[in-house]
């Protein structure tokens, strides 16, 4: 009789697990068909001509790039030269500088000739109290605002105090750790002006830079990461922003938009209350809380990605970094469905009731539980001498060739449609990546979304720490 039992526990659960890869990998091949379409028509609609328009039109309107600094001073120079060469006619440069220790205020007083000023601060959102602020006499710098501030501990924080001082309807949400495509501006502020609907949020993919060159700001060479493990992260972000964001993007139901670059209406953050200072997943809560607002006051709204790369940031180089930068993650993905619990399966919420928060519900929260609970349960069939191997070794087979099939796609797809790479064997290397990341990298991702939903039940603090930049690579001279 317990044979028994144990025998149809054993055959309801691998039929379960195979139940749910067959979900999972059937919403990837639907994203992936909507990638493609997407993709293709983006690529129609954004003509070289219209760029030259948006340029010249006085009626383009203004963006405020804010960018918050927590002791960058390896990078923060070659950075904010690159956002105060974006080519856009009406923009402001925002460097709310968030109480760092280390000599980043200090470069950027000398190195742009900054002086403190008198300024019209509206604290509409909360943040933490801002000391001064510095403007340049020098007429080469005349876009660039920089906000010394008391340290927030968070990002949101910096984010508030920068829209409180933006004097334009839209902003851009970036890292001073990033770079930006000198269009990026142009790019994101098309969906803005296209749609017959209210765009309250643009992104776009972004890229690793570690192991690309950088002169002044510009990059100069684009290459895939040298080092193990930002090669890794490379891959992810291409899978990702390629097959994900493009594929939701096409129905409207996009999850989230990147805390590294993201144009947004700065009116219905605003009026949605800013970003929230206690939240581990500033960029996830900030586009929920303005999809909220915009279902509960009866507005019609759309959040847009577009498939060109627009940034590149510099990843995590040591394991211990990368580990707690994905544990804050794992942390921020339970605390939003605490926060937000309300919007599960909701249809006043539209689709981000009934589409976007069941999908982060059942393939993002409850995947790595439900992978963690299935080795344990595997492992416990192994010692008992229980396991049906002839299935088992089908379903590892299906799951691991899958995955490197997506993957390989996502990476040769974005080749063959951008040129990122100059060489084929610089893709293939990238490409080769997805062979070694079941076993090497996804382990990684596993334990750090376990031990972030246990920091979360567990109420444990969070060490922020630092991400401890090392810079980016110059032009050989």
């Amino acid at each position: 009789m317990e044979e028994s039992i144990w025998y149809y526990t054993t055959r309801f659960y691998e039929g379960a697990v195979f139940i749910y890869c067959i979900a999972i990998f059937s919403l990837y091949a639907i994203l992936t068909v909507l990638s493609a379409r997407n993709i293709r028509k983006n690529r129609r609609l954004n003509s070289f001509r219209k760029q030259e328009i948006l340029v010249e039109s006085p009626l383009t309107p203004g963006i405020s790039v804010i960018a918050p600094a927590y002791n960058e001073a390896a990078t923060i120079i070659d950075n904010v030269r690159s956002l105060l060469t974006l080519n856009y006619p009406r923009f402001e440069v925002i460097i709310v500088n968030d109480g760092s220790t280390d000599e980043t205020l200090e470069k950027l007083v000398s190195e742009f000739r900054l002086t403190e000023i008198d300024f019209a601060y509206d604290p509409r959102l909360p943040s933490k109290p801002v000391r001064r602020f510095f403007k340049s006499a020098d007429k080469a710098y005349r876009k660039l605002l920089v906000i010394d501030k008391e340290n927030g501990k968070s990002k949101a924080d910096a984010v508030n105090s920068g829209i409180n001082a933006a004097a334009f309807p839209y902003f851009l949400n970036t890292d001073v750790d990033c770079i930006l495509d000198n269009d990026a501006l142009l790019f994101l502020i098309r969906p803005f002006l296209d749609e017959e609907k209210r765009v309250i949020a643009a992104g776009a993919p972004l890229r690793i830079a570690n192991s690309c060159e950088v002169d002044a700001g510009m990059l100069t060479r684009i290459r895939p990461p040298r080092a193990l493990l930002p090669r890794f992260q490379e891959m992810e972000y291409v899978r990702s922003y390629i097959m994900g964001k493009m594929g939701w993007s096409a129905i409207n139901a996009v999850p989230n938009v990147s805390g590294g670059l993201g144009l947004f209406d700065r009116e219905i953050a605003v009026e949605a209350g800013g970003y929230d200072s206690r939240s581990f997943a500033e960029d996830m809560d900030i586009l929920v809380r303005m999809g909220k607002y915009m279902c509960e006051t009866k507005q019609d709204y759309a959040i847009r990605y577009i498939p060109r790369t627009l940034c590149w940031t510099e990843a995590p180089y040591t394991l211990k970094v990368f580990t707690r930068q994905r544990v804050r993650w794992g942390r921020g993905l339970m605390q939003l469905f605490a926060v937000h619990r309300k919007v599960l399966f909701n249809p006043g919420y539209r689709k981000m009731g009934l589409v976007i928060f069941p999908y982060n519900f059942f393939f993002e929260l409850l995947a790595p539980v439900i992978e963690t609970v299935g080795i344990l349960y595997y492992i416990y069939l192994i010692i008992m001498g229980m396991v049906n191997w002839p299935f088992a070794i089908i379903l590892l087979i299906f799951v691991y060739t899958y995955s490197v099939f997506i993957s390989s796609v996502a990476v040769l797809w974005d080749q063959y449609t951008f040129r990122y790479y100059r060489s084929w064997k610089e893709v293939l290397g990238l490409c080769s990546m997805a062979f070694f990341e079941p076993f090497l990298y996804h382990p990684v991702i596993l334990f750090s979304s376990i031990k972030g939903y246990l920091n979360h039940l567990l109420g444990r603090k969070h060490q922020w720490g630092n991400m401890q930049r090392r810079g980016f690579t110059r032009q050989a001279a």
